[in-house]
């Protein structure tokens, strides 16, 4: 190789410069290099929360403008399209959310209120078996020297939940500075959101004739390539996991009903809601459930414990790698393993994007390899 070939030329050698500073400052200083990202993720968070909001709903605009006469040529309907379908996208979002909540949230509340009333009585009547019976005597003893102050015992427990839990997360002013922030971060994203949805075309042609400027065309059709994997297998598994949830509330709400289950249509419907959390959620689902059932009958709160546990076999096994590992092209077997290692990564986060990233990351290896073969 000549020597004139390996000469740089002097934005190079600043380039290269800058970065070795980078990774330099970045070892001997690690903790403020560490500050340093974490407080400039949090000053872009709700750009990428905006983004990432957009981009999920952008599946159902985009399926409402389809929808909204599309052989129409009326300059009305053209020009209300895209934001007749950004509104009705939100309406309809918050309306299902609205929905299950206002199913479970009523009940849970009377739910928890009826186990207080009813636990007095439970251990009264236990206390009264065991007074009656001559085999715990060292028990029957304790009982009657013990007094139970039921109200006090309520209101100890509700206290834990008002503050005991804000002391746990800090002081009062903290909590609502956090509780403000994330108000205020959620509204920016939302904003963000919606001018992405309204100007989505032009973003994106900006965007391309940025890196056609910056960019060689190589570099441009193999990062088009890249993107365009990446959105059919995000895209595809946020479809696929929400027929799943879908397909798994509604087995759940018939499954209830044969079984003659109380609540079946709010339980039903909270753990779909929570399935949209890849295999663990509906657990979440089962939770809220049992607690709902098991003031009304704890033996039916049991046999709904097995009912869930049955069901939940067959959408880990059956159900969700077909749906959703036929939709994004992955094997079965690789979505329970991007499941279990994105859990551990990451938990609830790595669960969610686990399954795409893997999908990803399987369709560029596939690729790649079928391609290699084929020039051999």
């Amino acid at each position: 190789m000549e020597v004139s070939n390996l000469k740089l030329s002097k934005k190079q050698v600043i380039g290269y410069g800058c970065l070795v500073l980078v990774i330099v400052a970045t070892l001997i200083y690690p903790q403020s290099a560490l500050k340093l990202i974490t407080k400039s993720m949090g000053v872009v968070f709700p750009i990428i929360l905006g983004a990432a909001l957009a981009y999920v709903l952008n599946l159902l605009c985009s399926r409402l403008e389809q929808w909204y006469f599309p052989k129409s040529r009326l300059k009305i309907v053209r020009v209300t399209r895209r934001p007749v379908s950004i509104l009705l996208t939100f309406v309809l979002v918050l309306l299902v959310l609205f929905g299950v909540l206002r199913l479970v949230l009523p009940q849970f509340a009377n739910a928890l209120s009826e186990f207080f009333e009813s636990v007095p009585k439970v251990v009264t009547r236990l206390a009264a078996w065991i007074q009656s019976t001559d085999q715990f005597p060292l028990i029957q003893k304790k009982i009657s020297t013990t007094q139970i102050d039921w109200t006090s015992i309520q209101s100890k427990v509700m206290k834990y939940f008002t503050t005991g839990i804000s002391g746990v997360l800090g002081s009062t002013i903290t909590i609502f500075s956090k509780v403000t922030s994330g108000v205020v971060n959620f509204v920016l994203a939302v904003t963000f959101a919606i001018y992405i949805l309204i100007s989505k075309e032009k973003l994106g042609t900006n965007i391309k004739r940025v890196g056609h400027a910056f960019l060689s065309d190589r570099v441009m059709r193999k990062l088009k390539y890249y993107l365009a994997t990446i959105n059919q297998c995000f895209s595809s598994f946020i479809i696929g996991q929400i027929t799943e949830a879908f397909v798994l509330g509604t087995l759940c709400i018939v499954g209830m009903l044969i079984f003659r289950f109380p609540y079946a249509v709010s339980i039903g419907a909270f753990v779909g809601m929570m399935a949209l959390i890849p295999i663990f959620g509906a657990w979440i689902g089962a939770g809220v459930g049992f607690l709902l059932i098991v003031v009304d009958s704890p033996f039916k709160a049991v046999l709904f414990i097995v009912f869930i546990l049955v069901l939940q076999q067959i959408e880990g096994n059956l159900i969700y790698p077909k749906v959703v590992g036929t939709s994004i092209g992955l094997p079965g077997i690789w979505v329970l393993a991007a499941i279990t290692i994105g859990s551990g990564i990451s938990g609830i986060l790595g669960m969610l994007l686990g399954v795409p990233v893997a999908a990803t990351l399987y369709k560029l290896l596939k690729d790649a390899t079928n391609q290699r073969l084929s020039n051999k």
